[in-house]
Parts: structure tokens; sequence; C-alpha cells
């Protein structure tokens, strides 16, 4: 199923390609419970950026390996290339319109990372 998403201005638009029925992931680490960022991942042929390349910032810390994209405008960040995912993109449940039903959200142990990034390899298999 293609779902639509993008920013809360608008200016970062896209189209990601999942199962009807989705699985994500909440995950406790500080960056993720601060934004409520709810953890879609799908491997990169399945992610569309359809417009807003020229307003997308990226943020990195601690191993600088994760590339956290935020809209310049309004500071959302839909989307992201994630650690644990070098071949896939994560995508944020709640910057899909219409919003998907039904969701498993299944809770991730961030804080932990290294002892738990393991059990997320298998998300962006194609």
């Amino acid at each position: 199923m293609t779902y639509q998403g993008g920013c809360h201005c608008g200016a970062v638009q896209f189209e990601v390609d999942a199962p009807q029925d989705l699985e994500v992931e909440d995950c406790n680490c500080s960056v993720c419970r601060m934004t409520g960022f709810l953890h879609l991942i799908v491997p990169k042929s399945k992610f569309e950026l359809l417009s807003g390349s020229e307003v997308i910032t990226t943020y990195r810390f601690n191993t600088g390996v994760a590339a956290h994209q935020f809209c310049k405008t309004c500071g959302i960040k839909s989307f992201y290339l994630p650690r644990s995912n070098p071949d896939g993109v994560d995508v944020n449940l709640r910057c899909l319109t219409p919003q998907p039903r039904p969701v498993k959200i299944f809770p991730f142990d961030g804080q932990n990372w290294e002892a738990n990034a393991h059990t997320l390899a298998h998300k962006s298999d194609a």
C-alpha cells in the first residue's frame, strides 16, 4: 500500500510503500522520546521524496551515523536515515496522512541501543 506523508508546513512531501497492517516501534531513547517518533522502517526502494529536499537539514549526534532529517521551516522530522538500517528509511508514522489503521506498536529499548539494535535489522530487507 502507498502512504502519503510529510512535514507540518507541507514543504517536505513523500510516499512510502508499506503493508496495510503496520507494525512500528516506540523507542525510549532521548531523541525519540522527546519528539514522539513512531518508527516505520522500510527499504530505501520503498521510499520516495516528492518535494522539499531544499528545506531539509540534518542533525547527527552520538556516533554521527544516523541522519536525522528535519524541515527547516516547521522543524518536523518526518523521516530519517537510521543507524540500525543504513539501507533503509525510518518514517514517522505520525507524519502519514491519513493515519493508517490498524497499527501494532512495539516498545523498543533505545536507551540500551547497542544491546537491542539487532532486533531491527530485518526491517529494511526488500
